[in-house]
């Protein structure tokens, strides 16, 4: 089929006519016919002028008077480019990776060679036994591997029709037979423009009722063969059996594998059209490709991992590829030998990737340490970086790259990119990796970290002082660590720099939270007071910078030099400016609080907060915040002024009472209400309150004394209240 024979087609017409006796017509019928005239001799060299006029007196279907236009064509066909089909047959897309051309298989080699004039004689043989329909069908698969011949097949709708009743209604009786049927029509869908046809004889739900008929057969096969290694091999006549049993099951698989290919193969090109893959996956087409995964057929498999690839796309399918073994299956398969089967796996794996639940699952078998011993796989190192990518996204798994050898390779790769660029996935997994304590302690070990600021400071790489920003959040023998780049960085701060590499680096400084660093000494020597005053008036930066000065005042200010120089410098007022323009952000609200927080603790510092300042007046405000941890700052931070200034503490004393005032308020009166709907408790005993008037036990006002309450536990002897 390799060799494409080049020939002109003919057509024309016969008309039989029966004539009366004084030679009028009485009856006549009409055929249309065709007739191929191979020119295995026309070649760049060839003389077209005189093959023509050999054509036109070898075949007396032409007339002479078309001699000009049988020259014509020669002349086209001796210069054409060689194409599958000519003119009208255009060849679909070619998707990346797809699976290998179909090949011949065991059981279709024939001594005869097929010819497209005798497809009539073939059909007939389609209506004899099984033999000859397999002898019929592999004469007229010779003539469709050939896309020339395509066209011609088409317009016979005997042949189609013939072959598409046979399959319906004889593919259980021979595997071989259901093979070469499925390959004729399989020719077919490999041209978009026929998939039609294809369609029209329901070749694609046939295909599906086999592919499930043949994996239900497979599972009996295997049953049958696992109860027969059972029995105890006890003498030799019992192994022979179960030899000859694997034998048998072994030559079954493989001819079965053979159809499951072509089946599948056939469907792949159907879904093409996505009304047609939205019928097969309704018909559960990703379970029966999932089954498939437990093969070791490379091409079956390569076939099976580009469809399951194709459907991934919608969410649908991924759904349905969830409730299945699907990770578990392609776990398997990675690594392999078989280079595209393991990028069509990895591709596939990067695709369902993008669900959480997958990529834990990818976890659970294991798949991390996998893909990190893909890592020198310069073909599938991208990829592999993107799934890798993906799963340092959630927390729960950062720290399970711990356990694989990942990033040492990781920072190698990152230290041998070029000053220019550096890959995004890599930096990515990087920056997502840091935030891990374990992970930032591997990335310190040796001279990591200093490698990693060398780089930064030199390459003004945002993305790279973001990672070395995510390893200074981490307390442990990591922070020290970074004593020696202090100066560096707020160096970087005062230089005229870009707002986003300046953002990174003062948020490095602002994680610095270390006892020894004489914090005093760097603000002095960099003159950064006036730089974070100046940031903190709203509109003079982006919010995200102002944010990161806000935290880096709250740093330094755990020295109490440091505070008392912010407070002279009248950054506190400037700070509950920028609370009250603030005061709708939460992350803002609760840094503010915070600095206030470390404030108060030094003497200096806590006389201008509480004296100078209306900050105990928002911090009252804030008390009781919608926000956890903005409530607890500041319960924290008026817990110390209270205790240093008797006025602020006893104003804070009276909001906290009027507020748990009104909360005890509002229960009572939710309570009346819910009581005035319905009585709710059929007996005494079950009342939840225990301060009730029914006895006359509590006075009315709701005043009750201590001593009443001694006395009461006295007279009733145990440590509750009875009825």
């Amino acid at each position: 089929s390799s060799i494409r024979l080049k020939a002109l087609v003919v057509h024309y017409e016969v008309e039989a006519s029966i004539l009366g006796e004084g030679g009028g017509h009485m009856l006549g019928e009409r055929k249309e016919g065709q007739k191929i005239i191979r020119v295995k001799s026309l070649s760049p060299s060839t003389d077209v002028a005189a093959l023509a006029q050999k054509v036109v007196e070898e075949c007396k279907l032409i007339p002479p008077s078309r001699l000009p236009q049988v020259e014509q064509l020669l002349y086209y066909l001796q210069n054409r480019k060689s194409s599958p089909v000519e003119g009208k047959v255009e060849k679909k897309e070619k998707r990346t990776a797809k699976p290998r051309e179909l090949t011949p298989f065991e059981g279709m080699e024939l001594d005869e060679e097929a010819s497209i004039t005798r497809v009539d004689e073939y059909v007939e043989l389609l209506y004899e036994g099984v033999p000859e329909k397999i002898r019929g069908s592999a004469l007229i698969l010779q003539l469709a591997r050939n896309p020339d011949n395509l066209e011609e097949l088409l317009h016979n709708e005997a042949a189609l029709g013939a072959l598409a009743r046979v399959l319906r209604e004889d593919w259980k009786q021979s595997v071989e037979l259901a093979t070469i049927i499925i390959y004729i029509f399989f020719c077919f869908s490999s041209f978009s423009q026929f998939h039609g046809v294809v369609s029209h004889y329901k070749i694609g739900a046939l295909c599906m009722s086999v592919v499930e008929h043949e994996l239900k057969r497979h599972d009996v096969w295997c049953e049958e063969l696992r109860k027969k290694n059972k029995s105890a091999p006890e003498n030799g006549s019992l192994r022979r059996d179960q030899d000859k049993a694997l034998r048998k099951y072994q030559g079954l698989r493989a001819k079965q594998e053979q159809l499951l290919r072509v089946s599948l193969y056939l469907l792949l090109n159907l879904a093409e059209d996505t009304r047609t893959e939205l019928k097969m996956r309704n018909k559960n087409i990703v379970s029966l490709l999932v089954k498939v995964l437990d093969r070791d057929d490379e091409e079956l498999l390569v076939l099976v991992v580009s469809f399951l690839k194709k459907l991934s796309i919608f969410l649908e399918n991924k759904n349905d590829m969830a409730e299945v073994d699907t990770i578990e299956q392609l776990a398997h398969l990675v690594p392999c030998e078989h280079e595209d089967l393991l990028n069509l796996t990895l591709r596939l794996l990067l695709n369902l990737s993008f669900d959480s639940g997958l990529r834990a699952k990818m976890v659970e078998v294991g798949l991390l340490p996998k893909l990190a011993g893909l890592l020198g796989d310069e073909n599938n190192r991208q990829v592999v970086m993107r799934i890798l990518y993906h799963i340092s996204i959630d927390d729960r798994f950062k720290g399970m790259f711990v356990y694989t050898d990942c990033i040492p390779q990781l920072m190698q790769m990152l230290f041998e990119c070029s000053e220019e660029e550096i890959e995004a996935e890599l930096i990515s997994i990087c920056i997502n990796l840091a935030a891990n304590k374990r992970n930032a302690q591997l990335v310190c070990e040796g001279k990591g970290l200093k490698k990693l600021m060398k780089k930064a400071l030199k390459t003004k790489d945002c993305l790279l002082m973001k990672m070395i920003r995510n390893i200074s959040q981490h307390d442990g023998p990591t922070k020290p660590l970074f004593i020696d780049y202090v100066g560096d960085l707020a160096a970087e701060i005062r230089a005229e720099e870009e707002e986003e590499w300046v953002l990174e680096c003062l948020g490095t400084l602002a994680n610095l939270t270390i006892p020894d660093l004489d914090w005093e000494l760097v603000l002095k020597e960099y003159n950064l007071v006036p730089y974070l005053k100046d940031r903190l008036k709203p509109g003079l930066a982006e919010d995200d910078l102002i944010l990161e000065v806000v935290i880096m005042i709250g740093t330094v200010s755990m020295d109490d030099a440091c505070a008392a120089m912010l407070a002279k410098s009248g950054i506190i007022p400037a700070l509950i400016e920028l609370l009250n323009a603030q005061q709708e952000d939460d992350e803002f609200v609760c840094q503010i609080v915070y600095v206030f927080y470390q404030m108060v603790f030094h003497q200096a510092t806590r006389d201008v907060i509480i004296k100078d300042t209306q900050a105990p007046a928002y911090l009252i405000d804030l008390m009781h915040d919608k926000n956890t941890e903005i409530r607890k700052v500041c319960d924290n931070t008026l817990d110390i002024i209270a205790e240093y200034d008797e006025e602020w503490g006893r104003k804070i004393q009276s909001e906290k009472f009027r507020f748990h005032n009104n909360q005890w308020l509002e229960m009572v009166e939710s309570r009346q209400a819910d009581e005035s709907e319905t009585y709710l408790y059929e007996n005494d005993n079950d009342r939840t309150d225990l301060f009730y008037s029914a006895d006359g036990i509590t006075p009315a006002d709701g005043s009750v004394s201590p001593d009443f309450f001694s006395d009461l536990q006295a007279q009733n002897g145990d440590s509750h209240i009875t009825g």
